[in-house]
């Protein structure tokens, strides 16, 4: 075979190849797209307000600007992508407030979870900013394991940590790791043991 005729063929059957190669590469891309379903909500509510009650009493007041329920999903939730804010009440009809950028409420679990500029304050003034927080509902028991500033003006005290859960009205709490200046009281004791 003359060595001109020979190049040639080579040039075909490398162009060829190259072709397919890239042929193929655009299939798998498109194949690769496919695997990845989309989600698309069931329901999309702007200027959302949702009432908790129970025996005729409210509960909570959830806003946002945006809902959607992805209760069509074999795990349901609903996104609130554009923020949300949560007024709770207890008992005695006192108002607590939550706000986050983001949250999500997972319809099986009852466990909602709230991100990006979490900003927690009761009726009582105490204030928890974190960049992540947690509600269990059906336990009534709120936690984060992110870092968190816990504000308390009545003490006077400002605790920093990381990681901490307690109750919905705060009287059980723990923080799992903290760290800076924390303000004690200065009590003097008598040699029997007595306070002054």
């Amino acid at each position: 075979m003359k060595p001109q005729l020979k190049n040639k063929l080579l040039n075909i059957v490398t162009v060829l190849a190259v072709t397919m190669f890239f042929s193929c590469q655009s299939n798998l891309s498109e194949i690769e797209k496919m695997r990845f379903t989309e989600k698309f909500p069931n329901g999309i509510a702007e200027n959302f307000v949702l009432t908790y009650t129970d025996s005729a009493k409210v509960k909570a007041i959830l806003r946002s600007v945006l809902n959607e329920d992805f209760s069509n999903q074999s795990f349901p939730y609903s996104e609130f992508p554009k923020g949300l804010q949560v007024d709770f009440f207890d008992d005695l009809n006192n108002k607590s407030t939550v706000t986050a950028q983001y949250g999500i409420l997972y319809s099986n679990t009852n466990l909602v979870e709230l991100r990006d500029s979490v900003v927690l304050k009761t009726h009582d003034g105490k204030v928890l900013e974190t960049s992540q927080l947690f509600w269990d509902q059906k336990n009534e028991w709120v936690f984060t394991e992110k870092k968190f500033t816990f504000t308390n003006p009545k003490e006077g005290t400002i605790m920093n940590g990381e990681g901490m859960d307690f109750n919905k009205d705060f009287s059980i709490a723990k923080a799992h790791k903290t760290f800076g200046v924390f303000a004690i009281e200065d009590r003097e004791v008598s040699a029997s043991g007595e306070e002054q």
